[in-house]
């Protein structure tokens, strides 16, 4: 039997509010962004364009609306205390207006998330900062591609990418002449054009950010890509010996404190055969090659991402084991990815797998697994039998 309690007892109180969270776009990295959420007691708002989109299905709190209609972003903005990002596509001028009305904090804010936003503005920012980058031009007609072709003077091909709006592969093009590029001036005003990088492999940084400026890094990462989509990651990446892995976390966090991020930031790196890495590419989110951190590190890049933009402690970003990886589910063949991922998790009691909800279609990102432990050539292998038993059809049938 519970004791009584006087009346006139002072009612505990449990000290201040926990910041109401808003992620605008309802993806994957919404999705698990959910769980973290619910375990440091963060309410967290999703605004979706759809109701079957991948956060939107497990969220409490869900607003439908698009990311660049001003009224949708500023209605989240009214009933949340931060906003922070699923993906980098918002207007800037609209979280600009946000943060003029006082209505949110954004984070990060609208003059750090342009130079994820827009390539052309990064080449820029980071260059003048020095921060090792590709030699790059602007071009606004096929005319300057041919011209910073000819200033290559190498193997007579070049990389070029729209400003805004590429990922996954998309707005990115090879070339070897302006002509191969002539019809997305149809739409884009200028375009960024690269050298062709002879890297030997890419990397990843992340590193997290509080408002106060406080940071903290993760072990740098090897990605793979597979038809210009992260397939794979190893954490840490192999034969990068400590002075490396620490030069490069030194480089990132740099760049997270130059550009003013809070949050999570992750910098795409090549890395060239003498060692040298220069900047491929920023997000100021989660990122794909920091999936393996949610079973792999003491604290997962989402959980550190929303400690980060509620100002509160950053956790330890310490691996769980000597490796961690990450492979993709990539869409395939099996429609049925439950089964699937049953059938492998049968096989493997290590393995984690991780499921966003979405329909198949080839090549699109379904869902990912991660192993850790000691044997990193092990893991790799048993993270790719998972994969083929989840996406592809032939095992169904052959168990059938």
């Amino acid at each position: 039997m519970l004791p009584d309690i006087p009346e006139n007892d002072p009612v505990p109180t449990s000290g201040p509010a926990a910041p109401r969270i808003g992620v605008i776009g309802g993806g994957q990295l919404a999705r698990m962004m959910l769980g973290p959420a619910i375990e440091l007691g963060l309410p967290l708002t999703v605004l979706a364009t759809d109701p079957a989109e991948s956060a939107a299905q497990g969220a409490a709190h869900v607003r439908i609306g698009r990311h660049d209609d001003e009224e949708a972003v500023r209605a989240l903005a009214a009933e949340v205390d931060v906003l922070t990002f699923d993906h980098e596509h918002v207007p800037p001028r609209i979280l600009e207006g946000i943060e003029r009305d006082g209505l949110a904090a954004v984070r990060p804010g609208p003059a750090a998330l342009v130079h994820a936003q827009d390539k052309v503005l990064m080449r820029e920012r980071l260059g003048a900062l020095g921060h090792p980058c590709p030699r790059w031009w602007r071009a606004a007609s096929a005319a300057d591609v041919d011209a910073a072709l000819a200033e290559l003077g190498t193997a007579g091909r070049a990389v070029v990418k729209t400003p805004r709006g590429g990922y996954d592969g998309h707005g990115v093009r090879v070339v070897s002449a302006g002509s191969d590029v002539a019809d997305w001036f149809e739409d884009h005003e200028e375009l960024l054009v690269e050298e062709l990088v002879p890297f030997t492999r890419e990397l990843s940084a992340q590193v997290a950010r509080r408002p106060g400026g406080e940071m903290l890094a993760f072990p740098v990462v090897r990605s793979t890509q597979k038809d210009g989509v992260c397939f794979e990651v190893l954490a840490p990446a192999p034969d990068l010996g400590p002075a490396d892995q620490e030069r490069i976390q030194q480089l990132a966090l740099r760049i997270a404190e130059d550009l003013g991020v809070t949050g999570m930031l992750a910098v795409e790196l090549f890395e060239t055969a003498g060692g040298e890495v220069l900047v491929n590419e920023l997000a100021m989110r989660p990122h794909n090659t920091g999936h393996w951190s949610m079973d792999g590190a003491v604290t997962g890049q989402f959980e550190q991402h929303l400690r980060a933009v509620a100002d509160l402690p950053l956790g330890a970003s310490a691996p769980r084991a000597p490796h961690a990886v990450m492979v993709n589910l990539l869409g395939g063949t099996r429609e049925d990815l439950a089964a699937g991922a049953r059938e492998a998790m049968e096989r493997d009691p290590g393995l984690k797998v991780h499921l966003y909800g979405k329909s198949v279609r080839p090549g699109r990102k379904v869902g990912h697994v991660t192993l850790a432990g000691s044997d990193p050539a092990d893991l790799l292998a048993r993270a790719h039998r998972a994969e083929r038993l989840i996406i592809d059809a032939v095992h169904e049938e052959q168990n059938a």
